[in-house]
């Protein structure tokens, strides 16, 4: 089957599940999302949390219920700037503009940051509810060592929300290479893979290719917010997207510019599209057992 082929599929799959979903459904348990990207400042924490409150708003007056921001947004990426986050105002600044962001524009924020803690530095995701209220966060589980990553403690833990009708999953940037952690999330009931990430020009093509078939391997919604600009050496590439559970894309940015993009997503259409093929319940989870067994060994 070529490219052509395999998009009109599933397109015309798409179109199927508006034509046969009654619309009084599909208005049961929606949610609008908005997906940040964002040119910031590597270690200027306060101009960064000023771009970041105006986009935030600018997002609400759209009618966005959750927006989401892309990996250490409030840092930049550049790890020899990293020194600057064990200051002590650093996390209490982070966390308090983010806070208002959310409460004073009475919706759920998703971000990156760089979390400070008494065991050190953490590449973590918080999700802040409209009320301003910490309500859960991950740490990234694969750093990315590269690019000097190391100066942060990795995560082990995976994370599920419920927020609006949605389970929501958390990943950031390099754990999209890691099929494990989006199908343990989804596994865990994850119908919205949320990834914030700081993914660079060589590698544009994977950051297409893997974000849909994380999606379309788990038939959920996927929301990737990236960087653009410059972060030393490294060149962001844009392309934030996001992605419905039968891998299309069904909003993205440009490749070099600031702006915000905007989806409409329906817990309904994960339902028709798991019902449709239900790959979960075909699952041999006694066979995948033994192939890590061997590998183990």
């Amino acid at each position: 089957m070529d490219h052509r082929t395999m998009q009109n599929e599933i397109e015309s799959i798409s179109s199927l599940f508006e034509r046969n979903t009654d619309p009084s459904l599909i208005n049961k348990r929606t949610m609008k999302i908005a997906a940040v990207q964002i040119d910031c400042q590597a270690g200027n924490t306060k101009y960064n949390l000023q771009k970041i409150t105006s986009m935030v708003a600018q997002a609400k007056r759209q009618g966005a219920d959750l927006v989401v921001l892309p990996e250490l947004v409030d840092t930049g990426y550049v790890m020899s700037e990293m020194h600057k986050c064990t200051i002590a105002p650093h996390a209490e600044l982070t966390m308090q503009a983010l806070t208002n962001a959310a409460k004073e524009n009475d919706i759920y924020v998703i971000a990156g940051i760089a979390e400070v803690t008494d065991e050190g530095l953490h590449n973590t995701a918080v999700i802040l509810d409209p009320s301003g209220r910490l309500i859960t966060k991950y740490r990234k589980t694969h750093l990315y060592f590269p690019s000097g990553e190391g100066v942060f403690n990795a995560g082990d833990e995976l994370v599920t929300i419920g927020i609006g009708g949605f389970t929501v999953g958390l990943m950031i940037c390099y754990d999209t290479r890691f099929p494990e952690v989006a199908r343990g999330l989804a596994l865990q009931g994850a119908d919205l893979i949320i990834v914030p990430t700081a993914w660079p020009f060589p590698r544009v093509e994977h950051w297409q290719i893997l974000t849909r078939a994380r999606a379309i391997e788990n038939q959920c919604y996927l929301v990737g917010a990236n960087r653009v600009g410059i972060d030393g050496a490294a060149i962001f590439c844009g392309n934030s997207r996001i992605i419905d559970p039968h891998g299309v894309v069904i909003a993205s940015a440009a490749e070099d510019q600031e702006e915000i993009i905007y989806a409409d997503i329906s817990h309904e259409k994960v339902e028709f599209i798991r019902n449709r093929m239900p790959v979960f319940e075909h699952r041999r989870p006694d066979v995948y057992s033994t192939v890590e067994k061997k590998l183990d060994r």
